[in-house]
């Protein structure tokens, strides 16, 4: 049977005057795009608070009737995380289905979910939102089959016919599963402490440009395409950590990581079910926040990443930012102002500045120093051609004499050998 075109009447009310309003409304329209959702009217009010029954005052409720009438619409989409009983209440009045920003956003992201881990998360958030919400959900279902909101991906008509408890019991198996999966990420994460190699994360508003700044970068310093990430431009293209070796000409090197991209009012069933992945960026040295410069809100998608990242325990982590997108705007680029690089990623325009802004901020411990390095211990030579820079050497009668660049730890360990340093 031929699905039914969806087609959505937007919801939102805007409390005491919220700078962001518009911009969350629009965004909620890009939202139900990615879905596949044909937007075909929007309704918004003004209000100190929401309206505890239905979200909006009563005569709104008939207002969006008629707009859904009108309009042919068949789904309402509120810009809010609804109650179990705001759900019932506003299906029973405008007789059609209702669902709201948290559900839409579940949905793209059970969408784009690809490794194991991320399809886990996502479906423990997709219970854990659900539970509560049983009831106005089967009557949601009895309305239309198919369609955002009700997708059989593991959560679907047969999930909701479980009861309570063998829903929660579903949720404790997920998650034992998922901590399995976490802890062999824990194991690896203390490797790379282990081997001392600087971590940088990507972090920003989704569909910024993260995945394409990874790419730009892993193409200067590997010559095989099987390094690069999956990019594309549309919403949540990533939910897969990535992390990638970067080795650099003279010896340094660094792991680059990537991570899902933000969105406002995230929900917080996601930012919970994603925590694990998110850990990657807490223990980043150096993180680049990817900015879309051509986005006319910037400002507020920088407001909105600094908020996650708080509301997750991320701060005081030394900060790049990468203004993507520029080639779109009037500006000329590349352009590097303090901890800011103006670029194009799609373009390879600014990886350079960018690289040398990474460069300034995670390699602090290097120093210069002269070494003289006898003849009978060439494993010591080797070494340094391995792990630093050899920036000169002569050959004198007590040995081998050298001039690195290296790591302050490499410094001290050989420091029998050390002549002069810098």
């Amino acid at each position: 049977m031929e699905e039914l075109q969806q087609k959505a009447v937007l919801v939102g009310v805007n409390i005491n005057n919220h700078r962001d309003f518009a911009y969350s409304m629009e965004e909620l329209a890009n939202l139900a795009e990615a879905c596949g959702v044909e937007v075909v009217g929007e309704m918004t009010q003004n209000l100190q608070r929401v309206n505890s029954s239905h979200y909006i005052g009563s005569g709104k409720v008939d207002e969006v009737k008629t707009l859904v009438e009108y309009s042919e619409g068949n789904l309402v989409i509120f810009n809010d995380e609804l109650s179990p009983s705001q759900i019932r209440n506003l299906e029973r009045d405008l007789d059609c289905k209702v669902i709201d920003r948290t559900i839409l956003i579940l949905d793209i992201f059970a969408d784009r979910a690809k490794t194991r881990e991320a399809q886990l998360q996502v479906e423990v958030a997709e219970l854990q939102y659900m539970l509560p919400r049983l009831i106005g959900l089967r009557e949601s279902l009895g309305r239309q089959s198919g369609g955002v909101g009700t997708k059989n991906r593991g959560v679907g008509e047969k999930k909701l016919e479980l009861d309570r408890r063998r829903i929660e019991e579903k949720i404790n198996v997920l998650n034992k599963e998922l901590e399995t999966l976490v802890a062999h990420r824990k194991t690896q994460r203390k490797q790379r402490k282990k081997n001392a190699i600087p971590v940088v994360s990507l972090v920003g508003y989704t569909n910024a440009g993260k995945s394409t700044i990874m790419n730009a970068l892993v193409e200067k310093f590997h010559t095989s395409t099987e390094k690069q990430v999956f990019e594309k431009d549309m919403l949540f293209a990533t939910l897969e950590t990535s992390v990638r070796n970067i080795p650099l000409p003279d010896n340094k090197e660094f792991l680059l990581t990537d991570t899902v991209g933000f969105v406002s009012k995230l929900p917080h069933h996601l930012v919970k079910a994603f925590r694990s992945t998110l850990e990657e960026v807490a223990e980043a040295d150096l993180l680049i926040h990817v900015v879309d410069f051509s986005n006319a809100n910037y400002e507020q998608l920088i407001e909105i990443t600094h908020e996650t990242l708080k509301a997750i325990g991320i701060e005081n982590i030394p900060t790049v930012y990468a203004y993507n997108k520029a080639d779109l705007t009037e500006m000329e680029i590349p352009q590097v102002r303090a901890d800011s690089v103006y670029l194009s990623a799609k373009q390879r325009i600014g990886v350079d500045e960018l690289i040398e802004k990474i460069r300034e901020n995670i390699f602090t411990d290097y120093v210069r120093c002269e070494l003289l390095i006898p003849y009978d211990q060439g494993q010591i030579i080797s070494y340094f051609n391995e792990h630093a820079q050899i920036l000169e050497t002569e050959y004198e009668e007590e040995g081998t004499k050298i001039k690195v660049e290296c790591k302050q730890s490499d410094c001290e360990k050989y420091r029998t050998f050390v002549v002069n340093e810098s």
